[in-house]
This record gives structure tokens, C-alpha cells and sequence, in this order.
């Protein structure tokens, strides 16, 4: 039998502040939700290792799924620096462990998911673990929500080819929003600030993440 109690400690000690993860929302909210809710049954017991875990296989041409591992999917919240009056925009909300993680550090989350069958189940996890503070949609992930924005906050949880512009122009004026743009060695944790109407971006680190469906590029044609 698994102690998910003492799991999660190791993780936070093990894996997040040894990848210098040393913000205390961050650290105090990862150290606090019970990851092994959200993912599959069969999971559990995998729920603190230091790996991708699968929500779902891939189906119709869509990715599989994966809840993020825990040290980059910490890093990513870090550099987006979510403060408690905050109000975010989670992309890619899988099972809603990352819903459940922001909404311990912000004041309200909209956590949107293309697929429903995660969604249902992520919504499930959320109100049965009293998360109040967090919404889960439906929606395409490119198109963010824009229905309840503006955002202090937006988080990709994946990897993306390109962001849309239509994502960047649902910030706050001093809103930030965190994406890695790229794959596998390439990819690269950049961090997006709006002051007026200008963005500018900075990188944060490299870091390679599994894909979310919607972001590809359109193929281009080549004489």
C-alpha cells in the first residue's frame, strides 16, 4: 500500500527543489494536492514518479494524453508567478491536477479541455476534493476562453508548434503567460508579458514537453 502522504513529500523534496523550484506557493500547493485523484485507477500508485503519466490513449488522430511530470510542470508555474488575486486561463487541463495546483495560488480558475471525457472526470476530481475556485470547459485549446477573460494568468500545460495571437490577446495588461513553443530538445519555456498593447517574450529555460492537439502548423508547401 501506497503512503501517498509521505509520496508527495519525497516529491516535493526530491524532484521539485532539486530543479530549483523554490517558489513556496508552488512548493506548499504541490506538496498539498493528492495527484494520485488525478490520474487512472491503475496509475495511482505511479502518481509521484518522476515520468509523464497517461490520461489517455491517442484516438481519431489526437495525442495521447499525459499528466505532466512534476518538476517541469512546477518550473512552468513558477515562471508564470501566479499571485493570490489572480484570476488564471489553464490550457490543456487534462485530468485537473494543474487546475487543482493554480487554484490553491490564485483567486479563480477556467480550465479548459478539448476532450470531454477528461474534462468530465477532471470537473468530477475538482468538486469532490471541494476545489471550488476552478471551472472546467470544453473547448478547442487554441482558441483559449475568452467568454471569462481577460487573464493575470495564462498556462500552456504542453507543447506547442506555435502560439495563436488570439491566446496572447486574452492577458491583463501586466498579465503573463507561459508556453513551450517546440519539441523534444527544442523546445523552449517562454514567458509573455503584456503592458499596453505591446507583448514581449523572454526565454525562460529549455524543457521538453509532450504535445496538446490544436497547435500544429499548417503545412507548408515547397516547390
Amino acid at each position: 500500500m501506497v503512503d501517498f502522504t509521505t509520496a508527495r513529500r519525497k516529491m516535493v523534496d526530491s524532484q521539485l527543489r532539486t530543479s530549483n523550484v523554490t517558489h513556496y506557493g508552488v512548493l506548499a500547493a504541490m506538496g498539498e494536492v493528492p495527484r494520485e485523484d488525478f490520474v487512472p485507477a491503475a496509475q495511482r500508485s505511479l502518481a509521484y514518479i518522476d515520468e509523464d503519466l497517461l490520461l489517455k490513449d491517442a484516438d481519431a488522430g489526437e495525442p495521447a494524453r499525459y499528466l505532466t511530470r512534476p518538476a517541469p510542470f512546477a518550473r512552468l508555474v513558477q515562471l508564470v508567478a501566479p499571485e493570490a488575486d489572480d484570476v488564471a486561463l489553464l490550457v490543456g487541463a487534462g485530468g485537473g491536477y494543474g487546475a487543482a495546483v493554480l487554484a490553491k495560488m490564485v483567486s479563480a480558475v477556467v480550465a479548459l479541455e478539448c476532450d470531454e471525457e477528461l474534462a468530465k472526470e477532471a470537473g468530477k476530481t475538482l468538486d469532490e476534493l471541494g476545489i471550488d475556485n476552478a471551472a472546467v470547459v470544453v473547448g478547442p485549446l487554441q482558441a483559449g476562453w475568452p467568454g471569462e477573460g481577460p487573464y493575470d494568468v495564462i498556462l500552456v500545460d504542453g507543447a506547442v508548434d506555435k502560439l495563436p495571437d488570439g491566446l496572447l490577446d486574452q492577458l491583463k495588461d501586466d498579465g503573463r503567460l507561459v508556453a513551450v513553443e517546440g519539441h523534444g530538445l527544442a523546445g523552449k519555456a517562454i514567458v509573455y508579458t503584456r503592458s499596453d498593447d505591446e507583448v514581449s517574450g523572454r526565454l525562460g529555460f529549455n524543457l521538453a514537453l509532450r504535445s496538446l492537439p490544436g497547435f500544429e502548423k499548417e503545412p507548408e508547401f515547397t516547390f
